[in-house]
């Protein structure tokens, strides 16, 4: 089944308010992310997997993507788990991710 998410939704489900400022970043997020559309669908089936690790994708405040980020009090077990469920989705749906440098956070900037 495939599942196209509004804007509104993505928001819903990713645990923001809806506001005409978040809905605008959203949908520059969308418009920002290559080929937005083919891997979007399993973006919130990753989230919840992503969660058993301390996991979340969120807004970012600093670029127009999408981050995908682990909590700082981590422990390595979870560290080690999140970066290879990172890693794993990202080759499954053949994504592009951009590591920040010295932080457990990637953002998605689309598909290859």
């Amino acid at each position: 089944m495939h599942l196209d998410l509004t804007p509104e939704a993505l928001l819903v489900q990713l645990g923001y308010s809806k506001t005409d400022q978040t809905l605008q970043q959203m949908n520059n997020i969308i418009d920002n992310t290559k080929d937005f559309n083919k891997f979007s669908q399993h973006l919130l089936s990753f989230n919840d997997a992503l969660a058993v690790e301390k996991g979340f994708i969120a807004m970012s405040n600093s670029e127009d993507h999408l981050k995908i980020k682990c909590d700082e009090d981590s422990n390595a077990d979870n560290l080690s788990a999140f970066t290879e469920l990172v890693h794993h989705w990202a080759d499954k749906y053949k994504l592009e991710l951009k590591k920040v440098n010295n932080k457990n956070t990637y953002y998605i900037i689309g598909h290859k």
